[in-house]
């Protein structure tokens, strides 16, 4: 019986979606251009009890995908939060039956402030649909409830309408994923998108090169000192042409050697994966996973010969990338 309820509900929430889906008109399109045309470009959405909690969800996804948008408590708004509405602003209104009264008493401060106003309500005829500039219509057939009184598929079309408004939004303005990190830069998708290979490279003093000339004694000291477990070798024109590392060095070692009077030209090993100063350090990992490597030099673009940094595999755990 549980299962069979859970199913049943899931399937009225389903049709009420699809319903919402054949509703969506004209009113909507104006309702995006109203937002996307709007003198501040702010978007103020309130309402109550559970419609104000979808209102709080609808208005953080505009906020976090290129629409500035905040939720004002209606409660709070007449006693006195109504002056964080300003000429210009969008507000959404929520409310099922249209007629909540702390809603309905702030409806004509709204309009008296000089803020446009988006009517959600799930009955045409009441009187925050009759206020709106623009109604748009989350009316469902039934609750999930079997009361029939809960708010349950009602919450779901809110919160879906919102949602595609807060997506058309995003679509028409072009917003792409290193703008949404942009507004998450503490979490892992932000650093994902933000952080740059140049951000975390070592460079300058940090960075080991040696000369193919120069003899292997010297080249194992800036393998040691710099602490990567690997040095570029460049001609004399400062063109990468080769690498060394520590496990080049074991194997040379291993093979009986004399490795400290060779040349590096001798023990490195030709080429090298490299990787552009400006591609993001996601990229970088996704490099060296490929490779099977820990590190990639850094160039200022694909036609530079000489390196400008490193960044290692140790780096990138750092800053949270892998």
């Amino acid at each position: 019986m549980i299962i069979e309820e859970a199913k049943r509900v899931i399937r009225v929430e389903a049709e009420a979606l699809l319903n919402l889906e054949a509703s969506i008109n004209g009113a909507f399109e104006q309702a995006v251009q109203m937002i996307l045309n709007s003198e501040t470009g702010r978007v103020v959405v309130t309402g109550m009890g559970k419609s104000g909690l979808i209102g709080q969800k609808i208005a953080s996804t505009m906020a976090s995908t290129g629409t500035p948008a905040f939720f004002l408590h209606p409660a709070e708004g007449i006693h006195g939060d109504l002056g964080m509405i300003m000429k210009g602003d969008v507000v959404i209104a929520i409310s099922n039956s249209g007629e909540t009264d702390e809603v309905v008493k702030i409806l004509p401060i709204i309009k008296r402030l000089g803020a446009s106003l988006i009517a959600m309500a799930g009955n045409p005829a009441s009187t925050l649909a009759k206020s709106g500039d623009i109604f748009l219509d989350i009316s469902v057939k039934e609750e999930a409830c079997p009361l029939g009184l809960a708010p349950t598929a009602s919450t779901t079309v809110t919160l879906a309408m919102g949602d595609a408004i807060a997506v058309a939004l995003l679509v028409s303005r072009g917003f792409k994923a290193e703008d949404f990190a942009m507004f998450h830069p503490g979490g892992a998708l932000g650093r994902r998108l933000l952080l740059r290979v140049q951000d975390i490279m070592h460079s300058g003093e940090a960075l080991p090169l040696v000369n193919e000339k120069t003899l292997m004694r010297e080249a194992l000291f800036t393998i040691t000192s710099k602490g990567l477990g690997i040095t570029g070798v460049t001609s004399d024109d400062g063109a990468l042409i080769g690498v060394i590392t520590d496990g080049d060095l074991r194997r040379a070692l291993g093979k009986g050697l004399d490795i400290l009077n060779l040349p590096a030209a001798e023990l490195m090993k030709a080429g090298a994966k490299r990787i552009n100063r400006e591609e993001l350090a996601a990229r970088a990992l996704q490099q060296m996973e490929q490779y099977s490597i820990t590190s990639l030099f850094v160039f200022d673009d694909d036609k530079a010969k000489a390196p400008v940094g490193i960044v290692h595999l140790h780096d990138l755990l750092k800053a949270g990338i892998a």
